[in-house]
This record gives C-alpha cells, structure tokens and sequence, in this order.
C-alpha cells in the first residue's frame, strides 16, 4: 500500500487496495458456497465480484471511453443485470473478469488527468478524479458486504 505519493499515485492505489479487498472476501470459497444466497437480495459472493466487473465496465469503458456495449468485455448496463451470474460461470472465472475488467479501466483512466470532465446523464458533470473516488467507495462497501457473507459462510454449523 502506498501511503505518501502524488494525488493520483494514491487515488490509484486506493482504488486497488480495494479491488483487492474485495477479491479476498471470496478467495477460498466452493463455487458453492459463492453462490450461497444469505440475504434477500441478488448479493452473493460471486455476484458482488461479477457487479464490480460490471461497474468498472459502466464508468470506464462505456462512460469514459464511450464504447458501444457491443465493445464492452462484458455486460454493462446500469440496472441489476451486473449481479446476474450464469449457472456455468466458477467463481475463478469471475475473478478474472474482474481482473481484466480493472486492467481495462486502468488503461482507460491513466488517458485522462484528474480534472478531466464529462457529462453523465445521471450525475451531471463529473471528473475523473471523481469516477475514481466513486469506485473506491464502491468497493469498499461491497467488500464489506463479502465480508459480512463471508462471515455467515465461514460460521460452523
């Protein structure tokens, strides 16, 4: 972790400190046990990795890089679709998404300075510093969540 850097050395490795936080919530899981439904929700293990995957696929591919969907590695609409997990998808699948998903938009955001701006339909103007933030924060919650499911998993019965 890097605790001293510019602005944007230390947004970035934010920003991956929790990708990975959030990978570690399921890291040692069955594909079953990742698929355990604990919560009423569509929040599984598996699917909190497969919505980030999405996430990273809305704000840097299609918002930042504004490619078609057709382009996308992956699905990337902003609706519950990003938790929606195929019965043949493992769980080391997913996480490989995920990881080529956050390489991606490394690749994108590194195009672009932190006061860089766009117009999101949703939020308005925003900067990419902001899209930065905003994915830590998404991150950060979500691996709260697998922490929290991962805590209910790991009970002994």
């Amino acid at each position: 972790m890097i605790t001293n850097g510019s602005e944007r050395e230390l947004i970035e490795n934010m920003l991956d400190e929790n990708r990975r936080a959030l990978i570690e919530t399921v890291r040692g899981l069955s594909d079953a046990d990742a698929r355990r439904r604990l919560v009423a929700s569509l929040t599984t293990p598996i699917s909190l990795i497969k919505h980030a995957a999405g996430a990273e696929r809305i704000w840097f591919q299609r918002f930042w890089a504004e490619l078609d969907e057709a382009e996308c590695d992956g699905y990337s609409r902003r609706d519950e679709g990003t938790f929606a997990v195929a019965d043949d998808e493992s769980l080391a699948e997913v996480i490989a998404e995920l990881e080529r998903a956050s390489q991606r938009s490394r690749e994108i955001a590194s195009r672009f300075d932190l006061d860089d701006t766009k117009e999101s339909p949703r939020e308005g103007v925003v900067s990419m510093r902001w899209t930065l933030l905003l994915m830590i924060q998404e991150f950060a919650r979500h691996a709260g969540h697998g922490d929290i499911l991962r805590e209910q998993i790991d009970v002994p019965s």
